[in-house]
């Protein structure tokens, strides 16, 4: 059984195959997925969506990237919001130091403030670090979680990894290790504990090596599971018996009625 840790399935490109998708996903070994937010907009889909199709779980969340469309209310209806629903996360949340990105200083403050959301809730988190793992656990530590969470397509260095490990996180793996070219996420994955990763997509981004240009779905995440068995020279099933392991253990409301 594989999961997806990260997709979004609630994104309008797959409005008109979402149903299909979810057949073909079943019939492949892939029995559930975790879908955060990105807006405050796609909350309420969100909530639609996973009544829906009972193997979605979600997470609530202001992306990092899009704060620039965001407000400071918006803080406070998250907080109703995940109260409301039966939500497994904060997120999807973080720090994005990619250029064109939202103000560095509004993004820590919103960062901070969902993180506080989540220890006041006792959830964990889902997080997205693009060049700023460094601050990112900073206010990690800062905060002081009571949960941790998943640290999102993690491309850092092993101490990097190791720091958001103790800190009771675990790493996303996803189509990035699938490319020659990612030398040093090779090294670090083939280094990391069996309890360190779980598996994801980023459906409808992060394609496959091979696959670029084309819309990535949660069927990808066995390629991914290949893949990160090559790499650490594993069977496919111990990937999947370990990730799925893995998942709980950050996640432990995971299995309400799921299986």
């Amino acid at each position: 059984m594989f999961i997806d840790s990260h997709c979004h399935l609630d994104f309008s490109v797959f409005d008109q195959t979402r149903d299909e998708l979810m057949l073909s996903c079943e019939a492949a070994g892939i029995k559930g997925f975790l879908v955060p937010a990105t807006t405050a907009a796609s909350w309420r889909t969100l909530s639609r969506l996973s009544k829906r199709y009972s193997q979605w779980r979600i997470a609530y969340g202001l992306h990092p990237y899009f704060l620039s469309q965001a407000r400071l209310d918006e803080l406070d209806a998250l907080a109703e919001a995940c109260e409301a629903d039966d939500v497994l996360a904060i997120g999807e949340i973080g720090l994005d130091n990619w250029p064109g990105s939202c103000d560095m200083g509004v993004q820590k403050d919103f960062f901070a403030r969902q993180l506080q959301i989540a220890k006041s809730l006792n959830l964990p988190v889902v997080i997205h670090a693009r060049k700023s793992y460094d601050l990112v656990y900073q206010l990690l530590r800062r905060v002081g979680l009571k949960c941790g969470g998943v640290i999102h397509a993690f491309n850092g260095s092993y101490e990097q990894a190791q720091r958001f490990l103790e800190l009771g996180f675990v790493l996303g793996i996803g189509g990035t290790i699938t490319y020659p070219r990612a030398k040093k996420a090779q090294r670090v994955l083939a280094a990391l504990d069996r309890q360190a990763y779980v598996l994801e997509t980023d459906s409808p981004d992060m394609p496959l090596c091979g696959k670029q240009g084309k819309i990535n779905t949660p069927l990808s995440v066995i390629q991914v599971a290949q893949h990160v068995a090559q790499i650490r020279m594993e069977e496919v099933e111990q990937i999947a018996v370990d990730s799925y392991g893995n998942l709980l253990r950050v996640f432990p409301k995971w299995h309400e009625g799921l299986l």
